[in-house]
Parts: C-alpha cells; structure tokens; sequence
C-alpha cells in the first residue's frame, strides 16, 4: 500500500509513535488509510454543513475497512466576495486548494483519497489536486440549496442581484428588497441555479470522478448523507482495485462532461475549470472542442439564470444521470467509458430515466439544437471568448452597437447604477484578467444590475475578466489575449463599433486595422493594480483565460 511508506517497518516505530498519539491503533494503521479532504468553514452556505457529509463520508470508510482522515482546505464564497477587492481572489484560491490537497497527500502518503468540496473554485480546485496526484479517489460534494420562494414564485441568489437594479430603476421598494433577501437563500447547500457550483458538481458526475446522484441530491436531504456513506466505502474498494482518478478521467470522459455541459446550459466558468482539471489530468482540452461538442449536442435542461427551474427540479426528473442517457441515445456521450462504481456509464445508466419532460426536454424537442456555451473568435477576441448562449435573449444574439469602455468593474458599476448605460449600448470592462485584475474576478454586481434594470434585451457586456454562472443577458467573457498583454481588447476607444454575432461565433471590433496598429504602437502597460502578496505572485504565473488561467 502507499501509506506503507510512513507506516510499515522498524524504521517506522517513531511514525506509527505519532498515530498512536492520536489514538490510532496498530489495527487503524493497517488499515487502507483514506484521506478525506473537507472544506467546511462557517462562511460559505454550500459548506456550514460539510462537517456532517464529512462524518459520513468516514462511516463509509469504517465500514468497508479503511481508516479515515479528515483535512481541511480554504475556501472563498463567490457571493460574500462578489464586487470588492476579494473577488480578486476567488479564481486565484483554486490553485492554493489544489496545491494544499496535493502537499497533504504527498507529505502523508494516504492509499486513497475522497475530496469533499461545494462551491465555485473548491470543487475544480480539489479535482486538479485529484488527478495530479492520481491516487485512488472520488469527490462528494455537500449538495445544492433549495429555491427560495416569494410571493409563489421561486426566487434564488441571483434575484436578489437583480433586485439591486430594480431598486436602482424605481421598479422595486427598499422594504420589498429587504423582504427578498429574507427568503431568497433559505438553508445550506450551494445557490440553487446552474451556477458554477452546481455547474462543477454535475460535471464532476457526469466525468465518473463522483457518485450518481451527486450533482443535484439537495443538500437537505438524507439522501445526500447516504451518498457520503456510499462514497466512503467505495474510495476503499477504488483502493483495493486499484483504479486510479486518470483510469476514470479520460479524453472520452472529459468530452462526455463538455457534452453533459452543453445539456445543462451550465456557467461559462466551466470553460475555464474543465480545461484546468484535464490539463491536470494529462490531456489537453481545446477551446474549439467546446464548440465541436456544442454544435452537435442540444440544450435539454434550461435552470435559472436561463430559466424558471432550479437543481430541486432538475433532481426530481431524474437528474444528470437521465440527461446523459437522453444523450446516451444518440450518440452524444461515450457509454463504454469507465466510472468510480468500477461499472461503465453504460452500466450506471440503466435503471435511469426521465420524469418530467418539462425540466429534461427530449432530443426531438430540445430548447436549441446547439448547446448552452458557445465560444467565439474575431478580431476583438484572436483566442477567443466566452458567452452563456442559452441565457442571452434572442434580440441580442446578433448586435451592433456603441463600445462603453471602462478600465475596471467598480468604474463600470457606478457608471450602470447611475443610469448613465443607455440601450444599444456595448459595455467593455478591461484590465480585469487572469494577470489585469488580477485574479479575473466575475462581474455578476454590473450584469445583474443591467438585468434588474431591464436592460438586457438591450445592452451587451464584454470582459477580459469573467461573469458568474448566475448572470444572464449578452454578457462576453474571458476575452483572450486579455487588456494586460495588450489584447485588442486594450485598444478599444469610446464610441467604437462593436459586431456580436453569436450564432456565427464571432465579436469584432468594426476598427481598420490601420488605426488599430496605430494605437497599438501609443499603448502603454498599466502599472499592476496589485505589487506586493500572493495575487502578485498569480498574476506573474498565471496563463491566459483560453488556457484555463492556470498557474505556469
């Protein structure tokens, strides 16, 4: 076994000293040792409860004859952070998680290893770790949030965004906005929409890496608890067979995630994380594939921000693992893959199946014959952007109109709260990126104010940092190369003519190239927003957005 190295021998008595001093006795440290990585912490909703999906997941281990050992990580939430100087550092948290569950697990050579995660940049972080190390293991995560509800409507995190704008438009009280707020996230788990939390989680489902079930059992329910048990014991028998995360997490794996992705509709920051966790995983991901993949394969489930459902709902019809067999039928997903049950997807699918047709759309009936993400290319974006297409309303999905230019979010976000955006509008956010920001923080204040306002039939956005996965409307990110390295995006002057096109895949800057050379030469680079700490560091080292915004 690999514990073996820090507990089998003579030469180890001073080691298995320091287990007993713990409490652990000769018969725990026989024993498959399990690490389990958890993330609890008391600010992030999605993981006030993951000490108890914690405990589980180490019945689970107990029982099927391993040894558990908890560790925790750091961990940043999307929405306390959103729209101040710590979203800076939420994409940039991904790769301390990564580095912390990879330090821990070499430094104590565990035999297997189960990764406990939830929100944003946790869960692709602990998947990074997992496939670099590739040690036996799976990822549980703590569950989706319930939809909140007002006035018999459902209503989540993202309404109360948009709320703000609606205040700001004289459309909404500041007493109904209070009342909003009361109801809007009522209990744990992670924001109940296909944001990028539960973007990650049905991804790392549908990749093979997580148990069926694990990417839409609400948070609340003992089923999710259940889950945790089964985890556990199936990280023991990943050990005792030997099956190792890169076995589970191959090409074929990986597209059927980006096939499972277009399904959903999920957050554009699934753009940046697959390709992150592939590269981890040693295949590389290009951002055409995302493209190749979306035009074959429909958009099936429409969950808020693009739609009126919720992961309760998409649970309740049968959940990711219905959606892959949908997709299953034609084709759209590789069967012969296999899985952490040790069984093919083909085998996991079986008894799965759709319960209402109203939240998974058949491929007869689907809500757009291509998928949820598109990236595009033109001459404002060489290497490409990024665009939530199933949240982006028909009126803009070709548009042309008049570039605002703004050289960060908070210039950008007072210019929108005090109603100086008009319709026709281009709003152009730069300096924002993986190094401009640095960090590429979302800009979910700007764009949720756009919508409360009740502009997003009418203004688009575009940015070289990133938007969350609860904003809707024309909103353009991961705009590559970024403002910092001199992107076209850096040149873009007040007034110029912006071209959308998204069914076409393109955004360009309507400049002659003459003119556009001549304010490349007159360019000056920024002094950096940040010179001293860790985000300095980031963005030395850090890629650009169509790499996935790695650390080099």
């Amino acid at each position: 076994m690999r514990s073996d190295a820090m507990k089998k021998g003579i030469e180890r008595a001073p080691h298995r000293a320091l287990f007993k001093a713990m409490g652990y006795t000769d018969e725990d440290i026989a024993r498959p040792i399990i690490g389990i990585a958890g993330s609890h912490n008391e600010i992030i909703p999605g993981h006030i409860h993951l000490d108890k999906v914690v405990d589980a997941v180490k019945a689970g281990v107990l029982a099927a004859g391993g040894t558990p050992i908890v560790f925790s990580t750091i961990g940043v939430c999307d929405g306390i952070a959103m729209g101040h100087l710590g979203m800076k550092y939420s994409l940039a948290s991904r790769e301390v998680i990564a580095d912390s569950v990879e330090i821990m697990a070499q430094a104590h050579p565990f035999d297997g290893l189960v990764c406990v995660p939830n929100c944003d940049k946790i869960i692709p972080g602990m998947l990074m770790a997992l496939l670099r190390l590739n040690i036996p293991g799976l990822v549980v995560s703590g569950g989706p949030m319930l939809a909140g509800r007002i006035n018999d409507e459902k209503c989540d995190l993202i309404t109360v965004f948009e709320g703000v704008g609606q205040v700001m438009a004289g459309k909404m009280s500041e007493e109904e906005l209070v009342e909003l707020e009361d109801v809007a996230c009522p209990g744990c788990g992670s924001c109940a929409g296909m944001f990028t939390a539960n973007s990650m989680n049905c991804l790392t489902e549908a990749l093979g890496l997580a148990l069926p079930g694990n990417g839409t059992i609400p948070a609340v329910e003992a089923a999710r608890i259940r889950l945790a048990r089964q985890t556990g014991a199936v990280s023991v028998n990943l050990v005792k067979e030997g099956v190792r995360p890169r076995d589970i997490a191959t090409l074929d794996a990986f597209k059927n995630s980006i096939a499972v992705d277009m399904a959903l509709g999920c957050s554009t920051n699934t753009v940046l994380h697959v390709p992150a966790i592939a590269k981890d995983a040693g295949a590389e991901l290009s951002l055409s594939l995302f493209n190749d993949i979306s035009e074959k394969t429909p958009h099936l489930v429409s969950l808020s921000p693009g739609g009126p459902n919720h992961l309760e709902d998409l649970h309740r019809a049968g959940g990711v693992q219905a959606v892959m067999k949908e997709l299953a039928e034609k084709g759209l997903v590789n069967t012969s893959v296999l899985t952490c049950t040790l069984k093919t997807l083909g085998e996991n699918l079986g008894p799965a199946r759709v319960k209402d047709r109203r939240v998974i759309r058949p491929l007869s009936d689907p809500h757009s014959l291509e998928g949820g993400i598109a990236i595009l290319y033109g001459s404002l974006a060489p290497d490409g952007a990024v665009v939530k297409r199933s949240a982006v309303a028909k009126e803009m999905l070709v548009n042309e109109g008049r570039a605002r230019v703004f050289d960060s979010e908070d210039d950008a976000a007072q210019t929108i709260m005090g109603r100086g955006i008009n319709p026709g509008d281009i709003v152009v956010i730069r300096y924002e990126g993986p190094k401009g920001g640095p960090g590429m923080r979302e800009m979910l204040s700007p764009t949720s104010a756009i919508a409360g306002m009740g502009l997003d039939k009418d203004v688009a956005l575009i940015t070289d940092g990133r938007f969350s996965g609860g904003t809707r409307g024309a909103a353009i990110g991961h705009v590559s190369p970024e403002a910092m390295e001199c992107g076209p995006v850096a040149l873009v002057e007040e007034g110029d003519t912006i071209r959308i096109d998204i069914p076409g895949g393109r955004v360009d800057l309507l400049v002659p190239d003459e003119e556009l050379e001549k304010r490349r030469k007159a360019w000056k680079k920024p002094e950096p927003k940040v010179k001293s700490g860790y985000l300095a560091r980031y963005a030395r080292m850090v890629s650009s957005g169509a790499l996935g915004a790695v650390v080099e």
